[in-house]
This record gives structure tokens, sequence and C-alpha cells, in this order.
């Protein structure tokens, strides 16, 4: 994959080597490396806004303007942050930070190399209509990661289809948490969030209360495009008319469980209190209506790719 201003393949950082480029957005870059200690492959996301920074022959970041470094300094930070946050923690549904370093006046963050593809792929693939038993495998397991981030005073704050990675087996890793900080309960955040239409609740665009509410939101709109292939209308434009029908009360009760299409329409809920509160109640609602196998919980049996319908 191209980009403007990545790295190219055979730049050495610190003990790792540039393989490849595998994507961007407006903030950072990720690459494909190798680590020369032990010959396994890496992740390695870069700190490189492109509205701010520009790169320099021998690689280093800079800013044109004060106006653009202030802006540097202030990602700079946030970006340190997510690595900070995202090292104190270790849980199979949550993307491994294993090290971080500053380098070519920027920094980067160091992930365990997985191999999969991001739930895009597969709603795109399938235009939505995946199936029950897809739901009921990936979601309850990100439930889990979030719990654990939840349990640790973070929140997500950008959970949706291009953050959910899913690899072979079906077992999901949560990703990118450009947007996660530290948030105690009724915590009005102070600074941007990342909102991403569609999958962010009011609350993040109003600069309002957040917490673990805000996630579930999110969450229940990657289900909903996971039935719908699509979005939900952004809750900036539902506050002002819902157009949005609960799936509850449409023609995909066929194809679903009354409790799971409940469950989604729950966490679209706009008012964050009329919300599951907590991944606990989240969790209780999928275990309802599901037959167990006592060697081995449901949400971690494996299922065989792709699941649609």
């Amino acid at each position: 994959m191209r980009i403007k201003r990545a790295l190219p393949k055979g730049v050495e950082l610190e003990n790792y080597t540039i393989e490849k480029t595998l994507g961007g957005g407006g903030f950072s870059i990720v690459y494909l490396a190798t680590d020369r200690d032990n010959g396994e492959k890496v992740v390695i996301k870069e700190y490189m806004p492109m509205n701010h920074a520009k790169r320099s022959k021998d690689h280093s970041v800079g800013c044109g303007s004060e106006e653009s470094l202030r802006s540097f300094k202030i990602g700079f930070k946030r970006f340190i942050e997510e690595a900070g946050a995202l090292a104190k923690l270790n849980h199979p549904n949550i993307v491994r930070v294993t090290n971080f370093f500053r380098a070519n006046n920027t920094v980067y963050m160091v992930m365990t190399y997985e191999k999969g593809k991001d739930l895009r792929y597969y709603i795109k693939q399938y235009e939505g209509g995946l199936t029950e038993k897809f739901i009921r495998t990936v979601f309850p397991e990100l439930l889990l990661g979030l719990q654990e981030l939840h349990n640790n005073n973070l929140l997500h704050l950008d959970i949706k289809p291009a953050n959910i990675f899913l690899r072979p087996g079906g077992k999901p890793l949560l990703l990118d948490f450009g947007a996660a900080r530290e948030a105690a309960i009724d915590n009005r955040p102070n600074g941007p969030h990342t909102l991403t239409k569609g999958f962010a609740p009011i609350e993040q665009h109003q600069h309002k209360s957040v917490g673990p509410w805000s996630d579930f939101y999110a969450l229940g709109a990657s289900m909903y495009a996971c039935l719908t292939g699509k979005a939900p209308p952004p809750s900036t434009s539902r506050i002002k008319k819902d157009t949005l029908k609960p799936v509850a009360c449409t023609s995909f009760d066929r194809d679903y469980s009354p409790r799971l299409l409940e469950t989604i329409d729950w966490c679209l809920e706009l008012h964050h209190a009329d919300r599951p509160q907590s991944a606990e109640e989240l969790l209780q609602m999928f275990q309802q209506d599901v037959d167990t196998d006592e060697s081995q919980p449901w949400y971690l049996a494996p299922i065989k790719l792709p699941w649609s319908k």
C-alpha cells in the first residue's frame, strides 16, 4: 500500500526493520516490520499527522509553522497516552502493545502482529446479513475486552467495524485506541474526541458525560451494521428527528432472535441512561436464549469463516 510520506521498506527503527505499509489515516501510519532480535513480525504505528507534519529526506518529522507545531505537540502527547494506556493491558481481545519509543522527532508504538481482516471486510463482502452465530461469537468476546478496559477506568470511544479485527477462528481483537482516555463515570471529556459518523453517541458530539454507555452505543451501531450493511443514522440527526426504526420491529425478526434484536436496540438508545451501564449487563443479555456447552463457554467456541447466511 502506498501512502504519502510513509517510510520506505528497509528503514531501521531501533531493532525493527520496516517491511511494508499496512495503512494509515489522518494522524498515523501503520507498518508491518520485523523484530531483528527474534525475526518475528510486528506492527508499528507511527505518529504522523498529515495536516501538520512533513518528512525530511533523513526520515525525520517536522512542522512548517508555529501553529502546526502546537497541534503536532498536542497529538504527540495523546499518542503517548494511547500507548501508555494500552501497555497497561494484557487481554486476548485487546491489541497488545509491546513497546513504544521516540525516533525521527516523532513517536512509534509496537504491537503484536495478527493475521485476519477487520469487520468492514465482512460487512462489505456480504452487504450485512451476517448471521446470529457470527454476532454471538464476535461481540461477547469484544465485551470481555471492553470489560477489562472499563475495569481499568479506560474508555475506547471509537468502536466501529474498522477497529474490530477478526483473527482466524473468529477471535476478535479491539484495535486503534487513538481516542482512548481515562474517564471516571460522569466524566466530561477535556479536549477533542475522535468521532465516527453513525457510530458515535450524542454525548460525544455534544462533549457531555461519557462513560461505558458511550462504548456500548458504538458496539450496538457495529452490530446494526452487521445486519443492515451500513451504520445507523448519525446521533446528531437522530436527536433532531429520530428516523431509526428499532430492529426488533422490522423484518429482521425472521432471521434473528428477539433477544438479539432487543439487545441491539438497547445499545442504540439515544439517552445514555437508557443504554446498558456495564459490560456485565450486556453479557447477560447475550447469554440468554443460548444453549451452552459446559466444557467451554459458548462465546469462546471457534467458528469457521465466513459467517454469512
